[in-house]
Order: C-alpha cells, then sequence, then structure tokens
C-alpha cells in the first residue's frame, strides 16, 4: 500500500511480516491442528498459507502417512514458504477463482482445509467459501479462522493524547478494511457471519469455537517488544490513509518513540489479551 493507494495491499511486499507470525504463532497452529485432524485424515490444505505456520502444524498433526499442502495467490509468499518448510508441498491459486486448477493438481479430494485471515481479502467471500467446500471429500470439514476480538495491550488512558486510543485505532482499521473491501475486484457485501456462510457453502453440523489468549503480565522484554512491532506495524499501515486524527497521530508518534520519555517500552502496565474464532462446517458423507 502507498500514499497514492493506501488499501491495496501488495502481498509480496508481506513475507517477512508473515514468516514471523508463523514462527510466534507456532503453539497456537499447533494446538489448533491438533484439534483440528482426525485419525483417519490423509490430506489436509491451508489456503493462504502465508509464512506456512498452519502448513507444518498440520503436516505434524497427520504424521508421516498424511500430506499437508500449502496454497497461496502469491509467488514470493510461497517461495519464502518453500524456503521455511522445503519438505511439503506448495502450490499457487487465486481464491477469487473456483479453483478448479487447486482440485484437479491435489489429486484427491480434502479431509480438511483451512483458511486463516484469507477469505476476507476474496471479493465475493461466499463465492470463495462455496470453492473452498469443493477442494472437500465426503466428511471433510472446512474451518475459517476469520473473526474473534482484537488484540488489546495498552491501560485506557496512557497520560499522553485523549483516553481511549488504541479503541479508535481499532476504529480506524475497521474503516480501513470497509474501503479496502470496497476496492477488490467483484466486491460483493456478504450481511451474514461465517457460520451462516457456511451452511450456505451447503456444509452441515456448523460449529464456532473461540480461543482466548492471554500473556501472563508482566509481560516478558520479548513480548513487550513484540507489542510494540504490532502497534508499529498498524499506525505505519494506517497512516497513508489518513484515518487517523492527527493528534492521535502524534500521540502514537511520541509511545513509539523509544527516546521518548512517554515511550511504551518504559511502561510495566502493558498486557496481552485476545480472542480468536474458528467456523467449522462439515461436507456430509
Amino acid at each position: 500500500m502507498t500514499a497514492e493507494d493506501p488499501y491495496t495491499v501488495v502481498w509480496s511486499e508481506q513475507t517477512e511480516h508473515l514468516g514471523r507470525l508463523a514462527r510466534e504463532e507456532a503453539g497456537w497452529y499447533a494446538s489448533v491442528a491438533a484439534s483440528l485432524v482426525r485419525p483417519d485424515d490423509r490430506l489436509a490444505v491451508d489456503v493462504g498459507c502465508g509464512g506456512a505456520g498452519m502448513t507444518l502444524a498440520l503436516a505434524t498433526a497427520l504424521g508421516p502417512e498424511g500430506r499437508a499442502v500449502g496454497v497461496d495467490g502469491e509467488p514470493a509468499i510461497l517461495a519464502t514458504a518453500r524456503e521455511r518448510a522445503p519438505h511439503l508441498d506448495f502450490l499457487v491459486a487465486d481464491l477469487d477463482g473456483d479453483l478448479a486448477d487447486l482440485r484437479a493438481a491435489l489429486g484427491e479430494p480434502a479431509d480438511l482445509v483451512w483458511a486463516s485471515a484469507s477469505v476476507h481479502h476474496a471479493g465475493d467471500q461466499q463465492a470463495a467459501v462455496n470453492a473452498l467446500a469443493g477442494l472437500l471429500g465426503p466428511g471433510g470439514r472446512l474451518a475459517l479462522a476469520e473473526g474473534g476480538l482484537p488484540a488489546r495491550h495498552l491501560p485506557w488512558d496512557l497520560g499522553v493524547g485523549d483516553p481511549g486510543l488504541e479503541i479508535r485505532l481499532d476504529a480506524a482499521q475497521d474503516r480501513w478494511f470497509a474501503s479496502m473491501r470496497a476496492g477488490l475486484p467483484g466486491w460483493t457485501r456478504m450481511p451474514y457471519g461465517w457460520s451462516e456462510c457456511l451452511r450456505r457453502a451447503g456444509l452441515s453440523g456448523v460449529t464456532s469455537r473461540t480461543t482466548l489468549l492471554e500473556r501472563e503480565v508482566p509481560l516478558t522484554d520479548a513480548e513487550v517488544n513484540r507489542v510494540l512491532d504490532k502497534l508499529a506495524h498498524r499506525v505505519d499501515h494506517l497512516r497513508p490513509a489518513g484515518l487517523l486524527d492527527p493528534a492521535d497521530l502524534e500521540a502514537w508518534d511520541r509511545l513509539l518513540d523509544s527516546a521518548d520519555s512517554a515511550w511504551l517500552g518504559l511502561r510495566d502496565d502493558l498486557y496481552w489479551i485476545e480472542a480468536r474464532s474458528v467456523h467449522i462446517g462439515l461436507l456430509a458423507a
């Protein structure tokens, strides 16, 4: 994204960020993969695989008799994923298509299809979920990691800027997201939730699982640094779109400047709590 086009994500520029996320989220991926994979599963597909964090976790959960395949629409992302997991299979596919080529390349129906924070980048989300469901064999499951609650890290009143700074950052992110989606080719509104989306894709037994992620306080130095990196990434992500109030932006620049007396890294009251939801639907046998 640029100042001229702040709502288009240039995925080839996100490889380092996605790789870092994959490493940091390895524990969560392993836990979720272990809960999703069944003993008789043989093929699991990670669509929008990014840094291959879930692809690796699925491969471990499947064991040596199973096959995990990572899928992404950006060749640069797949190249980095292959470097991280050279023993796994990776394929190129675009969620805005019907995935017929992906079905053919897989060679067999999938037992499990996983898509995390990828479907919301498709212009027509329902059509994308329909296509993902089409990868399943009888008894297969489609799991969408979408929604939940955003992470919270900061006290409401930081003594710099107006109180509620982090809440307004989330609101600005929401406005960015709406504009990003409105600019996607084939943009179609989906005025219902992910569980209904799975049902409309022909899946049954739809359930949702939400995991609370909370780090013990006080945060470690590494966790504090990660919080600061995340906040800086979000502020810089929103800056070109002009969605942050100038006073808020001035406050963020102070809070994220290690040379400033207000630097967040000097505080001992940062925390980390968030909720992640996974929605699962079954293709009847």
